[in-house]
């Protein structure tokens, strides 16, 4: 059985629901999820229970790696074997990573918002890499354009909630079968990126205000 994850309702210091970072993300088009489901369902899978099955996955992985930087053990008695076995690929993927990575956690997966800027968000990793000031993603589906203005609006409530000004970023895409890849990106400051960001929250509150639909 599928573990849902249940999405934060962030609330400003009036008391008030205010949308969160992927949800404003997700005013912007997704061509390439078009040519993913080409691909999956020209190979002959269902596209719908592929990407479900895949996304359990995802979900699993990225609640063990959290739980093993907090030092502690997730439950894993909802999910499937085939989901912990993709998992576990994952996870080796992870732990070769680390081997040359020191990571010191300062916040994990700690909702934080906006309050000038009405928004919230939930970075996975907020600490040290290799003893460097970072804000991490940890992703399975690959880095699209999505990741990184993810990255963007969070290191601006880091800025804004923790007093923290982290000029770099980095996202993961962790393999979960021997089709897929390791990927890595490393991103600074991401100043243009808090623009596009902007400008999508912008739409987001004019969709809101109008009643109109994507």
């Amino acid at each position: 059985m599928a573990n849902t994850k249940i999405h934060t309702q962030y609330k400003n210091s009036l008391g008030e629901n205010i949308v969160g970072v992927t949800t404003v993300i997700g005013v912007l088009d997704k061509p390439s999820l078009l040519g993913w489901v080409a691909k999956i369902t020209k190979e002959g899978h269902d596209w719908q229970k592929y990407r479900d099955s895949m996304g359990d996955s995802g979900t699993l992985t990225h609640l063990r790696i959290l739980h093993y930087l907090k030092g502690t053990s997730p439950d894993l008695s909802e999910y499937s074997p085939a989901t912990i076995k993709l998992s576990d690929n994952s996870m080796a993927s992870f732990y070769e990573w680390e081997k040359a990575h020191k990571l010191e956690p300062l916040f994990l997966e700690v909702p934080m918002i906006s309050n000038s800027l009405n928004f919230g968000g939930t970075p996975d990793f907020v600490g040290y890499v290799n003893g460097r000031p970072e804000i991490l993603d940890f992703k399975t589906g690959g880095l699209y354009l999505s990741v990184v203005l993810q990255l963007a609006a969070y290191r601006q409530l880091v800025k804004e909630q923790c007093k923290l000004n982290i000029e770099y970023c980095r996202g993961l895409s962790i393999p979960r079968t021997n089709g897929e890849s390791f990927t890595e990106e490393l991103w600074t400051k991401l100043d243009d990126e808090f623009e596009i960001f902007l400008s999508c929250l912008k739409i987001y509150n004019l969709l809101k205000k109008t009643g109109r639909r994507l």
